[in-house]
């Protein structure tokens, strides 16, 4: 039942996005007034205030921006600092939580002003809960889109932990970030069940210079951005989907027409990224290219005129070796995005026996330290799944987090 309500939560959200443009709120609450994570997912706030981004950054003197794109293997995660100021851009799988924690704690981070999960697949919000308890957080923004998997739950969890609230991308708006700024571009439409094309996408503008950062969008996604009119034309483009064939388009590259590109993705990896086509493509161009896959974490530096890297363009084109056909235009979504799905089946197929608290109506694993305070006559024994007992109407210790 539960679920029933989640995925009517859901449709709700996704209706108002269609008939309002994202100029409208949905907030659940309970009886109580509090949010609850069935619910946090509609806790959207609105920002229609278009050019909010402080005037004074436009015209102030050369200020530094630095936007690390850090290696965390076929995934993205990226990290843009000005004036102190500090924003996240996905948040790798949910192994790369120690190395991203690390990375932000030694450059002395504090606080994320701005944290964006461009869509919910795991290898772009792995770490974001993990991120979230770690560090002070100012917005968090995320598509108006959910994923069936306990990373997505997690994230959500964290959220609600920390009384955040989740802000819709709305197409056209602006946000100061120290001495930069940044604007929505995407996404711009609903994209049913292609959470890749539901990936929020920014303009990252420091001055003179700018970043187009889109997540995985696909071609159709790519081609909504050019229909939207904003001017995408930058120096510096993220290449979209670790440099799939299903994104990164000829019409895209034509109007952003990039003198830099960075591919975030994993040595090795099994779907073949960056595909061979799409390199060959960048190197027809005449792009300078950066990847993580053979250069590590790429720093880059913008004085507002100028971009300076940490370290020099490779001059690898190569594609990776795949167990997937590269140049199969109709690489299956299914079958390249969701290797978190088929993790979580995995671990749903082991059998786990959880403490219920009948009373209270949450459940535990079984070396949960609040155990201890629970009454007998309350307690009871399960090994029925994580999603059979959310159905029944348990929810999941706040402690343990089973």
């Amino acid at each position: 039942m539960k679920k029933y309500f989640k995925s009517l939560i859901l449709f709700t959200i996704i209706l108002t996005f269609l008939l309002t443009g994202c100029s409208s709120s949905i907030v659940t609450t309970d009886d109580e007034g509090t949010l609850k994570k069935s619910n946090v997912i509609s806790s959207y706030e609105d920002d229609n205030n278009k050019g909010i981004a402080n005037e004074e950054a436009k015209d102030d003197i050369n200020k530094e921006m630095k936007v690390h794109f850090i290696d965390v293997g076929q995934a993205d995660c990226i990290l843009i600092e000005s004036n102190n100021k500090f924003m996240l851009v996905d948040g790798g799988n949910n192994e790369d939580a120690d190395r991203i924690v690390s990375y932000l704690q030694e450059l002395g981070v504090k606080r994320l002003d701005y944290l964006i999960g461009t869509h919910p697949h795991a290898d772009h919000i792995g770490s974001l809960d993990v991120v979230i308890n770690k560090f002070d957080i100012g917005k968090v923004i995320m598509p108006p889109v959910s994923n069936n998997t306990k990373t997505f739950e997690d994230v959500l969890d964290a959220i609600e932990d920390k009384g955040l609230k989740i802000t819709k991308p709305v197409v056209g708006t602006s946000y100061a970030i120290g001495d930069a700024e940044f604007i929505i571009i995407a996404p711009n439409k609903d994209y049913d069940s292609n959470l890749n094309n539901w990936s929020v996408g920014i303009k990252l503008i420091n001055k003179d210079n700018t970043f187009i950062l889109c997540g995985d969008a696909e071609a159709e996604a790519e081609y909504d951005i050019i229909a939207n009119k904003i001017d995408i034309k930058a120096d510096v483009l993220k290449a979209n989907h670790h440099g799939s064939v299903t994104s990164n388009t000829s019409e895209f590259l034509d109007a952003v027409t990039p003198k830099y590109i960075v591919i975030s993705s994993g040595e090795d990896n099994s779907y073949g990224h960056p595909h061979k086509e799409v390199l060959q493509e960048f190197k027809e161009r005449g792009i300078n290219l950066y990847r993580t896959d053979k250069q590590g974490t790429i720093v880059a530096s913008s004085d507002g005129s100028n971009i300076t890297w940490s370290t020099k363009p490779t001059s690898n084109f190569e594609a990776e070796k795949s167990k997937v056909e590269s140049s199969s235009k109709v690489e299956s979504t299914s079958k390249v995005e969701n290797k978190e799905d088929a993790d979580s089946k995995k671990a749903s197929e082991k059998k786990v026996t959880y403490v219920l608290n009948t009373n209270t109506k949450k459940f535990h694993y079984d070396n949960c330290r609040s155990i201890a305070n629970m009454s007998d006559k309350n307690k009871k024994l399960s090994e029925e799944n994580r999603d059979k007992l959310i159905e029944e109407g348990y929810d999941a210790c706040g402690i343990c987090k089973p």
